[in-house]
């Protein structure tokens, strides 16, 4: 197990290496003169110009600005917001808890009622229920979320005044965005984890443990449900950075802080620094959950950890 997860960490390296390698060049496929284009709505001179370029290090050759990049990242030093002065990384953890709130309760919902739904209609099939399921699954992955967002705040905020519609809070204040953002994933969980299900029930290891003598439930348990869940926890690792972006929409919608909105607002006052921080921090959320999901490959499925 232990072996499993150094090669897993060891394998991700030159992942993290083209994700830090692609942010860095976002500031420098920019045309003409990143810091120009920065301050291009404000009257500056030749000389305040330089001065930002020197305390960008701009002014620098392109791989010694790499190498400094890459090595600051690694120390958790991404740089100073251009606009505000604030180191970048200061700015992201003011924000992050709220996009992470709102990503992991929108996990939650998805996880909890997409096996719900995918294991009794998977037992179940051909049953009105698998038809209820289907339905709504398709429903759920065709529909965009935001209109979701925007529906749900018409009808629950505004004609039934039951729930806030915007800012953060308790409790209330998480149900709308939460749902909105994790119908999609739920849906998706569901019919993963309901194919599957067929599927193994019918292997010839589930036959014979059936013809031992075990009840259903020792069947399903013991025997179906790891080989279910390996496809699904797989899409629910690609699932997690589905909802950060999709986090992002939902911020705006419900007017919620995170660092979705920080981007924006970064991308709008062309605050570069700020910008390509948001970005890192989002890919190696993503990454770290991928990772997670390969270690849990050798719990589910002993066959992992012996390859």
């Amino acid at each position: 197990m232990t072996k499993h997860i150094i090669k897993r960490l060891v394998v991700s390296i030159p992942v993290v290496m083209g994700i830090a390698t692609l942010v860095f060049l976002i500031l420098h496929l920019v045309p003409g003169d990143p810091v120009a284009v920065m301050f291009s709505q404000q009257a500056m001179t030749e000389e305040q110009l330089h001065i930002i370029r020197e305390r960008l290090g701009l002014n620098e050759p392109l791989p010694i600005q790499y190498v400094r990049y890459l090595w600051s990242a690694a120390q958790g030093n991404l740089g100073q917001s251009v606009r505000g002065g604030l180191p970048v990384t200061e700015l992201i953890f003011r924000q992050f808890p709220y996009t992470m709130e709102l990503a992991l309760w929108g996990m939650l919902m998805a996880i909890l009622l997409g096996l719900s739904f995918g294991i009794v209609a998977g037992l179940y099939h051909n049953s009105w229920f698998d038809n209820l399921v289907m339905v709504l699954s398709v429903g759920g992955v065709s529909i965009p979320g935001f209109w979701i967002g925007l529906m749900m705040i018409q009808l629950f905020s505004v004609r039934l005044n039951w729930l806030p519609s915007a800012g953060v809070g308790d409790w209330k204040n998480l149900i709308m965005p939460a749902v909105a953002i994790g119908l999609a994933e739920m849906a998706v969980i569901a019919r993963m984890t309901r194919s599957n299900l067929i599927e193994v029930l019918h292997e010839d290891y589930v036959r014979t443990a059936r013809a031992k003598g075990l009840r259903q439930t020792a069947v399903i348990m013991r025997h179906a449900l790891k080989n279910t869940l390996i496809p699904t926890v797989t899409i629910m690792g690609v699932q997690i950075g589905r909802l950060l972006g999709g986090a992002v929409v939902m911020e705006a919608v419900f007017a919620r802080p995170g660092i979705g909105n920080l981007a924006v607002k970064a991308i709008i006052d062309k605050d570069f620094p700020v910008a390509q921080g948001c970005v890192l921090a989002t890919a190696m959320i993503y990454v770290l959950s991928n990772i997670c999901v390969d270690i849990s490959y050798a719990y589910l499925d002993p066959r992992v950890r012996l390859e």
